[in-house]
This record gives structure tokens, C-alpha cells and sequence, in this order.
């Protein structure tokens, strides 16, 4: 069974939270808000797996912001 991969899994992992950063360029709080849901359901649904939803929903709930 799939467990959640909580250790760093993205190749240069610098130039994603740029890049992702620089999407929200420009965008109003409500705009931006819509574009991090969109963002979620569109990985959550790549993911696919309930279970492994499940447990990111607890990982990001019980992690404070900017910890790992």
C-alpha cells in the first residue's frame, strides 16, 4: 500500500517554489486563493488515492507553515 511521501521528492526544488511564486504575480488575495484551490484539486486528483489525500490533509493540518 502507498504511503505519503513527506521527504523532498521534487527535482530542484528552488526553481519550483519560484516558479510557483511567480504565478501568483500580480494576482489579487481572492485570485490567488482560487489559483492555490485550483492547484490543490487539480494534484489531488493526479495523486488519485484516498488514503495518501487523507494523509496529507492530517500532515499539513498538524505541521505548522514553513517547517518540515
Amino acid at each position: 500500500m502507498t504511503k505519503l511521501n513527506t521527504t523532498t521528492n521534487i527535482s530542484s526544488p528552488d526553481d519550483f517554489y519560484a516558479d510557483l511564486i511567480a504565478a501568483h504575480e500580480g494576482l489579487s488575495k481572492a485570485e490567488s486563493d482560487a489559483y492555490n484551490a485550483r492547484l490543490i484539486l487539480l494534484l489531488a486528483n493526479h495523486i488519485g488515492e484516498r488514503k495518501i489525500l487523507t494523509e496529507a490533509l492530517e500532515a499539513a493540518k498538524a505541521r505548522p507553515s514553513g517547517t518540515d
